[in-house]
């Protein structure tokens, strides 16, 4: 079986890239600072909106079809997902309330080139265990991030994401993965959170500068088996129990790796947001 080609982007596509990262970064931000018990996941899919429309960035999430039997293109510009829904929650009038956490998930296009990222916030105080979740997957993300820049292949990286999880008593959702990102959302090649036998021989890929891929580990507190909910959208633990979900978009550069959709003031930011890499072929 062919192995899956990743495109590898040159200085400038990464610098565009990184411009709509910022845009990412900036609706999450601006989402974080209102999440609080009693807003509504349509209220914080409207602030993202916004940002959005300010820099006249095209969302990546409204409209899409997977094509599942029943399923409506996706209403929203964000997914909110609560507690034991793992991804694609759909936002509307639900409150948030004490102790709950929120994964949220959102990209954009600005310029023909797309960012996409989640965080997982909490609303107001959260049980112990559950924060104590919310960390590991937080950190095993960075510890993706960093190991991009040590290791020769994907699997090196997933490998160890997936040991660090059990490490902690918490499952990796095998269900969904990360995927490769550039003028579309979805990509070549596909970047699980784990490794198994047949990925190994047929979807592993060498990490080399100009790679650019989302990395999206979900990390569930009990089993790591995911069922939909009616809407044909929303998908929840099959146990019930929480799940918590971080992501960035990343290229790999001759410097090390760097988060297109983190905050500003990165060290890369200098080199890639300079007027000069702009003109750039």
């Amino acid at each position: 079986m062919d192995r899956p080609r990743a495109v590898f982007r040159s200085h400038r596509e990464i610098a565009l890239m990184r411009r709509a990262g910022l845009v990412v970064w900036e609706a999450l931000h601006v989402a974080g600072q209102i999440i609080r018990p009693g807003i509504s996941t349509g209220e914080i899919n409207a602030a993202i909106e916004r940002v959005f429309q300010q820099h006249q960035a095209i969302p990546l999430f409204k409209g899409v079809v997977l094509g599942v039997p029943g399923q409506q293109p996706f209403p929203a510009v964000c997914c909110t997902s609560i507690n034991e829904e793992v991804v694609h929650g759909i936002p509307g009038p639900r409150q948030l309330q004490e102790g709950d956490i929120l994964s949220l998930d959102t990209g954009c296009k600005l310029d023909g080139w797309c960012g996409d990222a989640a965080v997982t916030y909490p609303a107001g105080r959260i049980a112990p265990e559950v924060q104590r979740l919310v960390e590991v997957t937080k950190a095993t993300l960075d510890l993706a991030i960093c190991l991009m820049g040590q290791k020769k292949f994907w699997s090196q990286v997933a490998a160890e994401m997936a040991e660090f999880v059990r490490s902690h008593g918490f499952s990796v959702v095998e269900a969904f993965v990360g995927h490769g990102i550039g003028r579309h959302m979805h990509e070549e090649p596909q970047v699980p959170n784990f490794v198994s036998p047949v990925w190994r021989r047929s979807g592993d890929f060498p990490i080399r500068p100009g790679l650019v891929i989302a990395i999206e580990p979900m990390v569930n507190m009990g089993t790591k088996k995911v069922r939909p909910k009616p809407d044909h959208w929303t998908q929840v633990t099959a146990d019930g129990k929480p799940s918590a979900h971080f992501e960035h978009t990343v290229a790999m550069t001759e410097w090390g790796p760097y988060v297109l959709t983190g905050p500003p003031g990165q060290p890369l930011d200098e080199l890639f947001l300079s007027p000069k890499m702009e003109e750039k072929e």
